[in-house]
């Protein structure tokens, strides 16, 4: 729920894992004169030093121009000069007060400064109580300053790097790879965030703490690809399950986008990299704000733009490995194809038209293989316009009012496997038809269609908008919000040359005029263009997904108790969602067939909601072993028109037993209510489908399957118990330092999934996934399925092959309970030759005990392919000496166990570094006023993704994109000047 942002605070209270400056560190500051807010929040930005000061205290103060090099407590003060109001210190917190305390403010209704427990006004992601950190949790802020060192051009590139982040799910990397966590329904080549590696619909996304519109099929994951990066101040992520305050999908945790909401003044940033030649980008944007007496407005535009990524410059994009001392996993499929009679191989010649053929030129037993990534892209084209804009405006002492507005247009455009790979059956009647064996009944042939009908491509445009519109009233001491919003992700794309359409194929294969026939017995090109077009097929979906919102929200001081003020909101929220979605396709019959897909109706949840934040001690009490003590205390009750209520507590405690350690816990519970997608039923979502699977107990060493795929009809929602205990030391011995330990306990239980990216190990592993197989079936049952319209079977495996039915089936049937230990280490040193920064964030997971069903064993999948590895550091060096700074990352993945292989295969651990060079003069005048010139290197030396054999439904390739990024180093120059 978001609201309207009235406060300073540039960093949130002390549990706050973020890097923070010495507060003795002198730093260069060219301020003019303005609002006073504005002056105050652009110190705390550049500092790191919360301060918190109330809107009716800085409404209408001019702060003087600031100009020279300060401690952030020096700027503020001098900022403060001549204002009456001067800066006291409440606990770690730097707070904007009255300068005489002692005379009784007037009273006019305005909240007033004079206590730290009524002057906040800004809400931190993990609370809804103005002013307050989310007591127990750990908030990790990832600053304007953190992202411009980083040298992270998009939303995605600096949520990539956040440890506790995992890439698998929906993402560039893994379209067209995985199936797991909602990938396939990717079909936009959008973004998502997958906080813990529990799934992207486990992970609530917010905008300046809205919900934005879902991406994807259904709506299944917030797209963060459509958010300008250039105009976020910062992103605040609570990895922790948050449902009590926030309501379904934040069971991992939170990722809040905060927007430049109080820019003052013009800013242009230019910005252009490659990564050795390829995927080049171009970015562009300007962000203007300006601020009044009264209030603010601010506005952006950003352009984006990014070249596609060629498999065939990245030498581990191939299926036949090899080369790296795997196997050839390459299909049997080419152009010239194989001939399959008789229970017989053989391979057609190259180049060769397919006329005139005898049996001698043809290889028998042998079969034709091509590579299912030539002529594709790892990564999409991309190309975006964002625009987005906020304002504030007083309507009187005790009444503003605010709104925010984003819109962005995406297009992107890539080279796909496709199903162009075909086993297709030949009469005699066809012009070119030949038959090694002599006889004259039809023959199959295996033959990849892709050079005769074009590289399979999917592109498409993305749309979307999320607005907000509020008020807030002041009432005394509290504050109530109204607000309503409306968002709309618009998608649609459409795969051309995806294979050929099936109807059309079997007209011309039947053909016996050479002039329009279909020749699969050559080379590529043999078949006349004109037939090669008419069997083109293609298809392509628009999908739209709809929400409108509304809410109330009050907050204030509740009670006093002995150690401060007890604050309290409670509020209720509204909103309705709904996605629709109309598919078009030419894959088979004589023109394209348009079907509006059965997605259930509108969906409308209710909610509402309590908060309480309590001081129970404070130093002034002299409790021996407790300098302060904080409890939160909330809980949410939702109702969802289709899968009935939840309700969901959380108890958050904060205790400081000595000056320089925080000791902080959590418990709660939360839950995922089921998507869309999850609730589809009937044909249109179901599909059965003849594989051949690896194994072990077989004496060919494979077994032909039936899988069969689709949603359960009694779908609910997923639920979660948490909890965490944390500490936050700075030790006074050595100031600077700030160590942070927060150790995690998820139990996830009643999870919506299938065994469908395991797909290939189900035989391997029959004591994890006994309960989804079926050995021997009936043969009347199998030839029930075979008979179904919703068999798909593009290779002819025949009814009398198979041996086993396994159920991929969407259910409420697993459970993963996953513990781990996040840790941030800051250590600020300044010295004579500069400013030196050092850090490490970890996130150190120790098992993630999964139960696929409800009858199988718990098997710890932590550190195996489809789930994240056990150990993610990213390292962080800075320096920084008058207009010169130099920074360093080094991100290291820890090695894993590929088990989709037999026998289990170990991956290497991948270790790589960045580094950032910037040059940004002191504050004067001339045309170098106001620059900043920074040349970032990604993947410094180049370091490949560690090989693994990762095999897929449709193909294999060399690398693991849910782990590693296939981009490789990255060379960039930014220039940014401040007008």
């Amino acid at each position: 729920m978001a609201t309207a942002a009235t406060f300073v605070l540039a960093a949130a209270a002390p549990a706050v894992a973020a890097p923070q400056l010495l507060q003795a560190e002198h730093q260069a500051y060219d301020l003019k004169a303005q609002p006073l807010a504005t002056a105050l929040s652009e110190v705390a930005r550049i500092s790191g030093r919360p301060i918190v000061v109330s809107t009716s205290l800085a409404r209408g103060k001019i702060a003087p121009a600031l100009k020279g090099r300060y401690t952030p407590d020096q700027a503020y003060a001098a900022l403060l000069s001549g204002s009456g109001l001067k800066l006291v210190t409440v606990g770690n917190n730097l707070v904007v007060e009255p300068a005489d305390t002692e005379v009784a403010a007037p009273n006019t209704g305005e909240s007033q400064a004079g206590d730290a427990e009524q002057v906040a006004e800004v809400v931190v992601t993990g609370t809804l109580i103005r002013g307050a950190a989310p007591v127990g949790s750990n908030l990790i802020a990832i600053g304007r300053e953190d992202i411009d060192q980083a040298g992270q051009s998009t939303a995605q590139q600096i949520l990539a790097a956040l440890p506790q982040n995992f890439a698998g799910g929906p993402g560039e990397t893994t379209s067209g790879v995985s199936s797991r966590n909602g990938a396939p329904y990717n079909t936009a080549m959008g973004s998502g965030v997958n906080l813990r590696g529990l799934g992207s619909n486990s992970t609530l996304v917010l905008i300046n703490g809205a919900r934005p519109a879902g991406g994807g099929v259904a709506g299944i994951f917030a797209d963060i690809s459509i958010i300008p990066a250039s105009v976020i101040e910062r992103v605040e992520v609570l990895a922790d399950g948050a449902s009590a305050t926030y309501g379904s999908d934040a069971v991992a945790g939170v990722v809040n986008f905060i927007m430049r909401d109080r820019f003052d003044g013009l800013e242009s940033r230019l910005r252009y990299s490659s990564a050795d030649g390829d995927a080049r980008e171009l970015q562009g944007g300007i962000l203007w704000g300006r601020h009044w007496a009264s209030g603010r407005l601010v506005a952006a535009y950003e352009y984006y733009d990014r070249n596609a990524l060629d498999a065939a410059d990245r030498k581990f994009a191939r299926e036949d490995l090899r080369p790296f001392g795997a196997a050839d996993y390459r299909r049997n499929y080419a152009a010239p194809g194989t001939i399959v009679v008789g229970g017989q191989a053989f391979a057609l010649p190259p180049g060769q038209n397919g006329q005139g053929l005898t049996a001698s030129q043809l290889t028998p037993g042998v079969y034709n293989k091509s590579d299912a990534y030539a002529d594709t892209d790892l990564l999409p084209q991309q190309r975006r316009h964002s625009v987005y804009a906020s304002a504030e405006q007083d309507l009187g002492p005790h009444t503003r009012l605010f709104a925010q507005a984003m819109l962005a247009q995406r297009q992107f455009d890539q080279r796909i496997i496709g199903g162009s790979q075909r086993t297709v059956s030949v009469p005699r009647t066809n012009a070119f038809y030949f038959n090694p064996l002599g006889g004259t009944g039809p023959v199959s042939v295996q033959y990849d269609f892709r050079r005769d009908l074009g590289a399979p491509h999917t592109n498409g445009r993305v749309r979307a908008y999320n607005a907000l519109l509020g008020l807030t009233r002041d009432l005394g001491e509290w504050s109530v919000t109204f607000q309503g919003g409306a968002a709309r992700q618009a998608e649609r794309y459409r795969i051309d040359n995806y294979g050929p359409n099936s109807t059309a194929l079997a007209a011309a294969l039947a053909d016996s005029n050479p002039a329009t026939a279909y020749n699969v017995f050559g080379a590529a090109g043999s078949t006349a263009a004109a037939t090669r077009a008419a069997v083109t097929g293609w298809f392509g979906t628009n999908g739209r997904f709809d929400a409108v919102s509304t809410a109330i929200r009050a907050d204030g001081p509740l009670l006093n108790l002995p150690a401060g003020v007890a604050k309290l909101a409670v509020g209720a929220e509204w909103r309705s969602e709904r996605y629709r979605q109309t598919s078009i396709s030419f894959l088979s019959g004589t023109r394209p067939t348009t079907t509006d897909t059965a997605f259930p109706g509108t969906r409308e949840i209710a909610a509402a909601y309590a908060e309480l934040h309590a001081p129970l001690i404070d130093e002034a009490m002299n409790v021996p072993g407790f300098r302060s003590l904080a409890l939160a205390v909330a809980g949410r009750v939702e109702r969802y028109s289709d899968v009935g209520s939840t309700g969901n507590p959380k108890v958050g405690l904060d205790w400081k037993p000595v000056a320089d350690l925080s000791l902080r816990a959590t418990y709660g519970k939360s839950f995922r209510a089921p998507s869309f997608q999850d609730l589809r039923s009937g044909p249109s979502v179901a599909a059965y489908q003849p594989l051949v699977l690896t194994d072990p107990n077989s004496q060919s060493g494979t077994t032909t399957v039936l899988s069969i795929i689709g949603n359960s009809p009694d779908m609910g929602p997923e639920r979660a118990t948490t909890w965490t205990a944390g500490l936050t030391y700075t030790p006074r011995f050595a100031p600077g330092l700030t160590a942070s330990a927060t150790y995690y306990d998820i139990n996830y239980r009643d999870r919506i999934a299938n065994v469908n990216a395991n797909v290939f190990n189900l035989l391997i592993e029959r004591n994890v996934y006994g309960e989804v197989i079926t050995d021997n079936p009936g043969a009347s049952i199998v030839a029930a399925y075979y008979a179904s319209p919703l068999l798909y079977n593009p290779s002819n495996i025949p009814a009398s092959s198979i041996a086993a039915l396994v159920d991929l089936q969407n259910r409420n049937l697993s459970s993963v309970r996953q513990r781990g230990l996040d840790i941030d280490l800051t250590y600020r040193l300044p010295t004579p030759v500069g400013d030196l920064l050092f850090g490490a964030d970890a996130s150190k997971i120790f098992s993630i005990d999964q139960r696929v069903t409800s009858a199988s064993p718990v098997v710890d999948v932590v550190g195996t392919v489809g789930n994240p590895v056990d150990l993610r550091v990213r390292g962080r060096v800075g320096w920084s000496n008058g207009p010169w700074s130099a920074s360093a990352f080094v991100n290291y993945t820890d090695g894993y166990q590929n088990q989709t292989v037999s026998p289990r295969q170990s991956v290497k651990s991948w270790t790589t570094i960045d580094a950032q060079l910037a040059y940004q003069p002191q504050a004067g005048s001339g045309p170098w006023a106001g620059v900043r010139v920074a040349m970032t290197a990604s993947n410094l030396f180049d370091r490949d993704p560690p090989f693994v054999a990762l095999r897929t439904v449709l193909s294999a390739i060399g690398y693991d994109g849910e782990k590693a990024d296939p981009t490789g180093r990255r060379l960039a120059i930014e220039i940014v000047k401040s007008w």
